[in-house]
């Protein structure tokens, strides 16, 4: 994943892995289980961030090549430190220029980055184009609006003490996170068969503090709007956050999350 604005800063692997990393490798894993690929296909994973769906692709899927590939140097020096199984591997690249030739996979797919590239078309089109006829082009993304409680409870205790927080607030901004607009953008791209469907996770929180950590990081809409604020305001907000939460009487804090995955294949008798 990169940069879409000022405040959506995403460059350092450690900090997205506390923040959203534990999360996204969970749903990489269903997305993954979902797609029912056979072994000894050559993939390809568009915005990869720290690796966690390559990952899941390389112990899950038997692939003959699996390549990453992401923006952020930084991401990429991240995912190729984790010891990603297999044949694995991870290279700096543009999403809506791909350095690759025509036809050459048999699956692409990407997670958790699409709503953070620009253009999103260019870089459908560009999945589309590397795919080979027939082959899969799927992706999926945070329902941000309504499926992602942790950022939703924490927009709402923002915009309650700061009304201008609205601004930055993924529901509002990333109005292609939805099923909707998912299924126009693989349409657009020339994509047959297209469906949508929901991957719903849990996300528990140890205590409050193992939630409000990670937005201290500054990556992201939301922890570059916590690292904004004075250090008064910051608290208001770790305050009000805090007073909305279910708390379980062990003190952890229950949560779920759910991502929208969109998958189509590119026509068998399609050229290039």
């Amino acid at each position: 994943m990169h940069a879409g604005g000022p405040a959506d800063v995403w460059a350092e692997g450690d900090a997205y892995e506390r923040y959203m990393g534990r999360w996204s490798r969970r749903v990489a894993e269903v997305f993954v289980a979902r797609l029912g690929a056979p072994a000894g296909l050559h993939w390809l994973d568009v915005g990869c961030g720290t690796g966690a769906l390559t990952g899941a692709v390389a112990s899950r899927c038997r692939p003959r090549t699996a390549l990453g590939l992401d923006r952020s140097a930084e991401f990429v020096r991240a995912a190729r430190s984790a010891a990603a199984p297999g044949p694995a591997r991870f290279a700096v690249a543009d999403a809506s220029a791909l350095p690759l030739r025509d036809a050459v996979f048999n699956a692409v797919v990407s997670g958790l980055a699409l709503n953070f590239l620009e253009p999103p078309g260019t870089a459908v089109a560009e999945a589309a184009r590397v795919v080979r006829p027939g082959g899969l082009v799927a992706a999926y993304v945070w329902d941000y609006a309504d499926g992602m409680a942790l950022l939703r409870r924490f927009w709402d205790a923002a915009t309650a003490l700061d009304p201008a927080a609205a601004a930055l607030d993924e529901g509002r901004r990333f109005t292609l996170c939805r099923p909707g607009p998912l299924r126009d953008l693989w349409s657009g791209a020339g994509l047959v068969e297209v469906t949508v469907a929901p991957i719903e996770v849990p996300t528990v929180f140890a205590r409050f503090e193992d939630l409000w950590e990670p937005f201290l990081s500054g990556q992201g809409p939301a922890p570059g709007y916590v690292a904004a604020l004075t250090s008064e305001d910051r608290e208001r907000l770790r305050t009000r956050l805090a007073a909305s939460l279910p708390v379980r009487p062990d003190g952890s804090v229950a949560l779920a999350a759910r991502a929208w995955a969109v998958r189509g294949r590119r026509p068998a008798g399609a050229k290039r």
